[in-house]
């Protein structure tokens, strides 16, 4: 452990956190210590963005002599500036990361305390692509940036605790050995604030203990595989057709494609899934390794697109409800209400009908006109009233009749075509139906998004076809990357003039 900073320079400490996460009252519990013993404090706070675009910044410092009539008071610094900070708590990893990026996190004097859990940005949310940041390159370079670093998983820690991530933070503070107060000191702290003392007890210990333990190797959340011997016989036949009739490269995208599938629809579904896959792999060209895993992963993606069956189908599942009363901690005594604010275009309301019926909807009558005007503003539903439940239960079920909807009809057909056009340049050229396959990445989300991406899709497909193979995989990457940087088609449209494509 380092030394405790016992000089007469004021103890600078930047606490980085997002709202609802206690920031404020741990700026308070360090200002509190401080003053009751010995210390003069100050704390000052300069606010985030909303919507998870950046976190409140709260500063503290401390100034030893509060306890000697003969120390003059100090002049306190109101915000904390590159290379002058002791301390810094971040409640979250990425906020560690701006805190090394704005230069508050020095090898020479700063001690680093972070909770290693993510969440997400509206910049990494909203990415067309996989836009989230690599947690670990976070951790590595967070590591060689500070003096000392302590990280683990404090949301968990917090949440194990029944208590908040400030109360753990607070404990990896007292862990750290960097202030110069004792055990007690910090928890007499906690007893004055008069709320919440036990569990924030709990977190604070549990917050000391980890900080003390050598650190940990960051995991990434990695997702499981359904159960090797599944009492269903026809998934048990599914998986056992994998395992013997597939490459070993793919078993495991192909055993997550099946169990993504049939939770979409049914084994049925999944099972069609593995017959597209077979029928690929047979063809000139579909043996290669890189093609079969991109086919592998995105049929899946494709084939369990969003439609509005299915947002209503993980809007009413129980461990969502379960997941939002945790993150908001509700009691088991407490009422919690979720409302859900829904906005169908007339599309998607067309889409749902049956092919027919959804078609003859979808033409410019006086019907079609009153059913866009009745529902272009939207609605809010709320999913924990019974009502609302139903109504979103009654969609959700229609997915017994998915295959005979107007979406269905389109998605399928969308679909063969992408698949004919990866089979047509396996034939001669892998790398680029390996490009051609990895294509869907822009099809994605639902309503306008969704709208948005199949129209760059369609303008890549477009591409494929007028060049053939003559097509540099190279050049597709490119812009396919480029439609996955920008929804509305500017950077698609700018990399289609510089490669000369238009």
């Amino acid at each position: 452990m380092t030394q405790p900073l016992m000089t007469l320079q004021p103890i600078k400490i930047a606490i980085l956190a997002m709202g609802g996460e206690g920031g404020g009252v741990l700026a308070d519990w360090i200002v509190n210590l401080g003053e009751e013993n010995g210390y003069f404090a100050q704390t000052t706070s300069v606010p985030g963005v909303a919507q998870r675009t950046g976190a409140t910044i709260y500063y503290v410092e401390l100034f030893p002599g509060a306890d000697n009539p003969d120390t003059p008071s100090p002049v306190l610094a109101l915000m904390p500036m590159p290379g002058d900070v002791d301390v810094v708590l971040a409640s979250e990893l990425m906020e560690a990361g701006r805190a090394v990026q704005r230069g508050f996190v020095t090898s020479e004097r700063t001690t680093l305390i972070s909770s290693t859990h993510r969440v997400y940005s509206i910049a990494e949310k909203s990415a067309m692509g996989d836009g989230r940041v690599d947690s670990q390159a976070l951790i590595r370079h967070a590591g060689q940036a500070a003096r000392q670093f302590i990280h683990f998983d404090m949301a968990q820690a917090a949440q194990e605790s029944g208590s908040v991530i400030s109360a753990v933070l607070f404990g990896a503070l007292f862990g750290s050995g960097v202030l110069p107060f004792s055990r007690e000191q910090f928890e007499e702290t906690i007893v004055r604030g008069g709320v919440g003392v036990k569990p924030s007890l709990r977190a604070f210990t549990l917050g000391a203990e980890k900080a003390a333990q050598p650190e940990e190797t960051y995991q990434a959340e990695s997702s499981q595989l359904i159960e090797k011997t599944p009492k269903n016989k026809h998934v048990a036949v599914l998986l056992a057709r994998i395992e013997s009739q597939f490459p070993d490269h793919v078993h495991y995208l192909a055993i997550e494609g099946v169990r993504r599938l049939i939770d979409y629809q049914d084994p049925a579904y999944a099972e069609s899934y593995l017959n597209r896959l077979q029928a690929l792999f047979a063809q000139k060209g579909g043996d290669d390794p890189r093609l079969q895993r991109a086919l592998v992963r995105h049929l899946a993606l494709w084939m369990s697109y969003e439609d509005t069956i299915r947002v209503a189908d993980l809007k009413i599942r129980d461990s969502r409800f379960a997941r939002v009363r945790s993150e908001v901690q509700a009691k088991d005594n407490q009422l919690l209400d979720i409302n859900e604010f829904m906005h169908p275009r007339i599309e998607e309301i067309c889409e749902t009908l049956p092919k027919s019926l959804g078609n003859w909807l979808m033409k410019p009558h006086w019907i079609h006109k009153a059913v866009r005007k009745l529902t272009q503003k939207g609605r809010t539903i709320t999913t924990s009233s019974l009502w609302g439940f139903l109504q979103l239960y009654a969609l959700a079920a229609w997915r017994r009749g998915r295959r005979s909807t107007l979406r269905y009809q389109l998605e399928n057909n969308r679909i063969e075509k992408w698949l004919d056009a990866v089979t047509q340049a396996a034939k001669s050229n892998p790398a680029l139906a390996t490009e051609i396959a990895q294509c869907q990445r822009v099809v994605k989300g639902y309503s306008d998004t969704h709208a948005r991406g199949l129209r760059n899709f369609q303008i890549l497909m477009e591409i494929v076809e007028r060049h053939g193979s003559q097509l540099a995989p190279i050049n597709l990457r490119e812009l396919r990357e480029a439609a996955l940087a920008d929804e509305h088609g500017n950077e698609l449209k700018k990399c289609r003039q510089r490669l000369a494509m238009e």
